[in-house]
């Protein structure tokens, strides 16, 4: 592992969790196939089934943290080959641009699969007889890891950053006053949106009624008041001396960001495709059976009949999914390093 340079590694890091995040998707899409599905009688009335523990989102968050977790440190290793090399291998620069963007896609990840929670949770469990603890795990405790992980990665990577230098005597710096207030302004939004959607669902698990006006009203209250000192903290931040920036050649720069962008648009596009034929390949495993055209009441209820994988099913559905997001991972790592090798 120590003869592939690190910059190298810094770009194969993310791509492993991104393979990773496939791995736990496809993974979350199987186990919603065992949910069991509500039903609906002839008049149009909700048949609820027995609750169960759903791991679905648990996994989504696994895949979400393996993107957000190695992009983090991967930039760690990139400013590290950009610091040993004198800031003179463009290799380690493109590394560097492109773990910052997988965090930027990791914290991305974690505020969508944070908001899609709360959004979810109004309808998923209306009309049932709910057991609180799984509530707790199913919806809470993965808004709760999603916040957690935003705020942790998103401070690490640009508030704690790896290149701040040492002291003489070679132990940390103490943070500045600007460092924390530059925290601060990063997570007290994120904090006081956590606390708000929290205080929705609690609201919302109490009354067991549509939120009323005046309970958004304090929801959006405690997000303003969050924003607001988030952004007296933030300028506070700006308002500090800043280090004198490092010269750079505009055109140098100007290339590299379009070598990084090309491979991007050429990995995204590719990527999402896994896992749109990924998902589509696991749904197909799920089949609903079909009530003959004489039935009556209980007898015209389609049941889901969960089929097992097989070889022609693997080969067919899920290992194209498989080898795009191979592609896309090779491409890119290809791509990064070619356009950026350094000269003899």
């Amino acid at each position: 592992m120590n003869r592939i340079p690190l910059a190298k590694r810094a770009i194969a890091l993310p791509l492993i969790g991104l393979f990773v995040a496939w791995l736990a998707f496809m993974g979350a899409a199987l186990a919603d196939l065992y949910v069991p599905q509500t039903h609906y009688d002839n008049n149009g009335n909700a048949v609820f089934v027995q609750e169960v523990f759903h791991v679905a989102p648990y996994l989504y968050l696994l895949g979400i943290a393996a993107v957000a977790f190695g992009s983090l440190i991967a930039q760690g290793w990139a400013v590290r080959a950009r610091r040993e090399a004198a800031d003179a291998s463009a290799l380690a620069r493109s590394a560097q641009r492109f773990t910052t963007l997988g965090i930027i896609l990791g914290l991305a990840g974690g505020a969508i699969f944070a908001i899609g929670n709360f959004m979810g949770a109004f309808n998923s469990y209306s009309g049932r007889a709910e057991n609180p603890v799984l509530r707790i795990f199913s919806v809470y405790v993965p808004i709760l890891l999603a916040t957690g992980l935003v705020v942790y990665v998103l401070l690490a990577a640009f508030v704690f950053r790896h290149d701040e230098t040492p002291n003489t005597d070679g132990s940390k710096r103490k943070m500045s006053d600007a460092q924390k207030a530059l925290g601060l302004g990063y997570a007290i939004p994120i904090l006081a949106t956590a606390v708000a959607i929290i205080f929705g669902l609690g609201v919302y698990d109490v009354t067991r009624t549509n939120l009323q006006v005046w309970v958004w009203v304090i929801i959006i209250a405690i997000v303003a008041t969050g924003v607001v000192f988030g952004t007296r903290f933030a300028a506070k931040a700006k308002s500090a001396t800043p280090a004198a920036p490092k010269p750079r050649t505009a055109l140098a720069a100007g290339a590299a960001n379009l070598n990084l962008v090309l491979s991007i648009v050429f990995g995204s596009v590719v990527t999402i495709m896994a896992f749109s034929f990924g998902a589509e390949a696991i749904n197909k495993l799920r089949t609903w059976s079909e009530p003959a055209a004489d039935c009556k009441m209980s007898d015209c209820i389609s049941e889901p009949t969960i089929n097992a994988p097989t070889w022609n099913w693997l080969i067919q559905e899920l290992a194209p999914a498989k080898v795009l997001l191979l592609l896309a991972i090779v491409g890119i790592f290809i791509t990064i390093t070619e356009r950026n090798k350094e000269s003899k």
